[in-house]
């Protein structure tokens, strides 16, 4: 990887000569695991390390002068950062001002007019020049190679995989695809959550109802642990993380895991309300909804939801999308995307409008000054209206082969299973079978969510039933008027549930649609005979 090996002799230099080393990381769980793997392996190797994690609100993103100015007068001549700094420009020119060795580690994408900041060496696959195979690292992928180089350089190799455990939650939390080396450290560090060694890890896995019965999947990481660990740094201090993962007693491990559980309720909550409010600016305001792409603001919303936030507009009105909190004369904003429109390179078509910005092509962060919002919101569509067509809004849902109803059980799970981890751009297959009948009234779950049960006739005999769930579809279900005896065609996945009671085999389904008319009266007419 371009720019390891100074990377590499400036720590080993720093840890022969006890100088400390300050870990600039990020707030969000492939920061605050990025730091924990970097801190953790420059303390086995004998280094003195400090680590900095801004906050969210009072910081804001990226790195700051004042910290590293900070830094330098407390005897600081080092600073590493993780999951950040690839367009820290002006960070890396304090650093220079004081006297501070800076090493940038990141994976965002850099700046495409500037380049990358004039640090002491800058670690990130996706700059120019570098040939690492893997450009698709996380923040942590990063640093765990940065660690990796360290320990085989000092003869520890042997301790690297006790490392891969958190790299794979990182992985999976940052959605970053499961291709290359991503899927290695995500297939390892799976089969490694089983028996889990760290008091922290423990206390997290347990706290989701993760205690290694069963093997450990990306869904879990996703929906149950990243939660989890990401609110501490969207609703209070992301340093928690850090002290969960460096806490060796297991009973204040499992206190910190209970804190995080809590705070995740809370982010669940603020992102109600926040849902709740977009959706009723939407549809007071249609030119919102008609816009290409949606820049939505609010006052005083809470900065850790935002990201969310925009992730669930993006789902229900199928646009890119910018959500902003107003915060005095400052906004700040988090966006999201659809798959043909590149996100980071429409802000950098308005990049004067911005106090700063930055990200990937689907997901971008910002702050602006309040008076830019309506600027912004109309540039961006003009700019979206150039590049995007009605028809890039209609939602495809791609699958990956069509079954017969009487293929789906065990033989097929298990194939599928052979492909894990699924994850970004490894994603779980797809299927659809057609003219599945209603047995039961759907029941509906949560207000959200409905539960089907159902089967199939052929040549007037039914075929085996199954159990299938519709995650955030009662309001379609509700649209559609379903009934028993009703027809359906379905695009689903195949799940296991562990639940003791009414646990086994289910259809997750993707979408759903009434059978053709055909279809339906064939078996209706097999039914009658």
């Amino acid at each position: 990887m371009l720019g390891m090996r100074p990377a590499v002799e400036r720590i080993r230099a720093a840890v022969e000569r006890k100088e400390t080393i300050l870990i600039y990381g990020d707030y969000d769980v492939d920061g605050t695991t990025a730091i924990v793997i970097l801190k953790t392996a420059i303390e086995i190797c004998g280094g003195v390390v400090q680590f900095h994690v801004p906050h969210r609100i009072k910081d804001g993103y990226g790195m700051k002068d004042d910290v590293i100015e900070r830094a330098a007068a407390a005897g600081v001549r080092l600073i590493i950062s993780v999951d950040t700094g690839i367009r820290a420009f002006a960070a890396a020119e304090a650093a220079k001002r004081v006297g501070v060795d800076l090493i940038v580690t990141d994976h965002h994408l850099p700046e495409t007019e500037q380049g990358v900041p004039l640090a002491l060496a800058v670690l990130n696959p996706n700059q120019s020049g570098c040939e690492y195979p893997c450009k698709a690292l996380c923040g942590a992928g990063v640093a765990f190679k940065v660690a990796q180089a360290l320990l085989e350089e000092t003869g520890r190799s042997r301790l690297l995989p006790s490392f891969i455990k958190i790299v794979a939650i990182a992985t999976v939390a940052d959605a970053v695809p499961l291709i290359g080396e991503n899927r290695i450290f995500t297939k390892l560090g799976l089969e490694g959550l089983r028996q889990p060694v760290n008091a922290g890890l423990r206390a997290i896995l347990e706290i989701s109802s993760l205690d290694g019965a069963r093997p450990i999947t990306t869904g879990d990481i996703a929906f149950r642990v990243a939660p989890r660990l990401n609110a501490a740094g969207r609703m209070d201090v992301a340093q928690t993380v850090i002290e969960l993962f460096s806490e060796k007693d297991p009973k204040r491990a499992r206190e910190i895991a209970e804190r995080l559980t809590l705070l995740n309720g809370e982010r669940q909550q603020e992102e109600a309300q926040i849902l709740k409010e977009i959706e009723e600016r939407v549809a007071a305001a249609p030119e919102l909804r008609e816009a290409y792409c949606m820049v939505i603001d609010g006052d005083s919303w809470h900065r850790g939801v935002i990201g969310i936030a925009a992730t669930r507009v993006v789902e229900r009105y199928g646009r890119p999308a910018l959500v902003l909190s107003r915060d005095g004369e400052e906004a700040h904003g988090s966006g999201r995307s659809i798959h043909n429109f590149h996100l980071l390179e429409a802000l950098e078509s308005c990049r004067e409008l911005f106090n700063r910005f930055g990200g990937h092509a689907h997901a971008v962060g910002l702050a602006l000054p309040c008076e830019h919002i309506e600027a912004l919101r109309s540039r961006l569509d003009a700019y979206a209206r150039e590049r995007l067509t009605e028809a890039d809004f209609v939602p495809i849902l791609k699958v990956d082969a069509e079954v017969e109803w009487d293929e789906i059980g065990p033989k097929l799970f298990h194939g599928i299973s052979q492909l894990e981890p699924f994850g970004m751009g490894n994603p779980q297959p797809v299927l659809v079978t057609r003219s599945a009948q209603i047995l039961l009234p759907p029941k509906t779950i949560k207000d959200k969510h409905v539960k089907f049960r159902l089967s199939n006739t052929k040549n007037g005999n039914a075929s085996r039933k199954w159990d299938a769930l519709a995650w955030r579809m009662a309001e379609l279900c509700l649209q559609e008027s379903l009934l028993v005896g009703d027809s359906i065609d379905i695009a689903f996945t195949l799940e296991h549930n562990d639940h003791p009671e009414f646990g086994g085999l289910e259809l997750r389904l993707e979408d759903f649609a009434r059978s053709p008319v055909a279809a339906r009266a064939e078996s209706a007419s097999s039914v009658s005979c």
